[in-house]
């Protein structure tokens, strides 16, 4: 679907989110805020998803921040994250979003940490990362992407602790809280996330680069 790209009067406060999930968008403009940019949720445009046909978080990421900046004639901003488990050798890594689906299950937050406990169920090493890849472009020519990784190590608990959060947080323990992601307040998984650590980066590439 082509975009007008004066649809936003290429206001260069505003960057493209290149994702319509929720808990991202909330995540994300709590984090970028003292930075002055508005995030913008692609769906808000009616731009579409983007295919994510690669097997690595920061392709993946590339891929959908220029399919969004090429839309909306601005900035834009992706985030590809997701988890990485030590027993299966990296996985499900940038399939975590359709985990459940594999098993039968619908896709979901819920279903997949219901199929990952059940997957898990007889397995001792429960060791895991959560890992989140931000990459932003000026335009979609842009030949010096930002990039931003952070990644959280925990363990992976036998059933879900904690209402907060989404995707795997309930069941993402870190042993330097005694909690998991899901107990956290906001404020705290902010500072301590996998997302909240990329995102600190990002800010910084862009007041040096921007």
């Amino acid at each position: 679907m082509h975009v007008n790209p004066n649809r936003l009067e290429a206001d260069l406060s505003k960057i493209i989110l290149a994702s319509n999930n929720q808990g991202k968008l909330v995540e994300l403009r709590a984090l970028f805020a003292p930075l002055g940019y508005e995030l913008v949720p692609q769906g808000q445009l009616d731009i579409p998803e983007a295919e994510e046909p690669f097997r690595t978080f920061v392709e993946n990421a590339l891929t959908k921040a220029r399919h969004a900046s090429a839309a909306a004639g601005l900035p834009a901003v992706a985030d590809d994250a997701g988890l990485c488990l030590d027993a299966f050798g990296g996985l499900p890594g940038v399939d975590t979003a359709y985990y459940a689906v594999q098993f039968g299950y619908a896709k979901g937050d819920a279903n997949n940490v219901r199929a990952l406990l059940e997957q898990m169920q007889a397995v001792d090493n429960r060791r895991a990362a959560l890992v989140s890849t931000l990459v932003a472009v000026r335009s979609p020519q842009d030949p010096e992407p930002l990039i931003a990784v952070g990644r959280v190590v925990g363990e992976i608990t036998r059933a879900p602790v904690g209402e907060g959060g989404f995707g795997f947080d309930p069941v993402m323990f870190l042993a330097e809280f005694g909690k998991t992601f899901a107990q956290l307040t906001p404020e705290v998984k902010n500072a301590n996330s996998h997302r909240g650590r990329a995102a600190r980066d990002m800010l910084a590439l862009m007041r040096e680069r921007w």
